[in-house]
């Protein structure tokens, strides 16, 4: 991958070529992984459906599946906690795709070097054209389409609003997920094994 979206350092990419697959396997795919350090390291997978809407047990079972493997790969020295969670609402965006998909929703963009003397970027998602990221922002009162190759991006995330909630309820709806509130944890998939997240993966993992 040619940008740190998914996978920002060394072992991150390494990671991702390894879980990949078996995400894959399964009839997901990796939206991002980052391997945070700490008095215990924290495996965190981003993971979610080709057509969006990931709910507690799939994400239960790619934590056991990529469990496994890890075990057999064995790419990570100390011991580390496994977290398996959705992208939430307000989702980074890691891949080509993504910036096409959510077309016509607000942004904030970040660029690994200065184009035309800033890094940070906000406004709407105006699609893809080849390899650029079409975002459309205001400037002295107009609005202009701005082009980012997709290389240059460092940082990319959705921001909340009424209507991004809409579609994350209605993707929800559509995979089965019961939704009792508005709030955003509602949405953040993660699964524990001790049940203390409502939707989240969370597997304590020793050498």
């Amino acid at each position: 991958m040619s940008n740190d979206l998914i996978a920002k350092t060394a072992i991150d990419r390494r990671l991702a070529e390894i879980i990949t697959p078996v995400i894959e396997d399964l009839g997901f795919e990796l939206v991002r992984v980052r391997l945070q350090g700490g008095k215990t390291a924290t495996l965190q997978i981003m993971a979610d459906r080709p057509e969006g809407g990931i709910n507690v047990d799939d994400c239960g079972d790619i934590s056991v599946a990529v469990s496994a493997t890890l075990d057999v790969e064995d790419p990570i020295e100390d011991a580390y906690h496994l977290e398996v969670s959705s992208p939430g609402i307000d989702r980074p965006l890691t891949r080509l795709k993504d910036f096409a998909a959510f077309e016509g929703y607000e942004a904030r963009l970040e660029t690994n070097q200065p184009i035309d003397g800033r890094k940070r970027w906000k406004g709407v998602l105006a699609g893809v054209e080849g390899d650029e990221v079409l975002i459309n922002i205001e400037e002295g009162g107009e609005v202009q389409t701005i082009g980012l190759n997709f290389d240059w991006l460092s940082d990319a995330k959705l921001v909340l609003t009424d209507e991004l909630i809409r579609e994350m309820l209605r993707q929800k709806k559509e995979a089965g997920v019961e939704i009792d509130n508005l709030d955003e944890t509602a949405f953040d998939a993660i699964e524990t094994d001790d049940e203390q997240g409502a939707d989240s993966a969370d597997d304590a993992r020793s050498k």
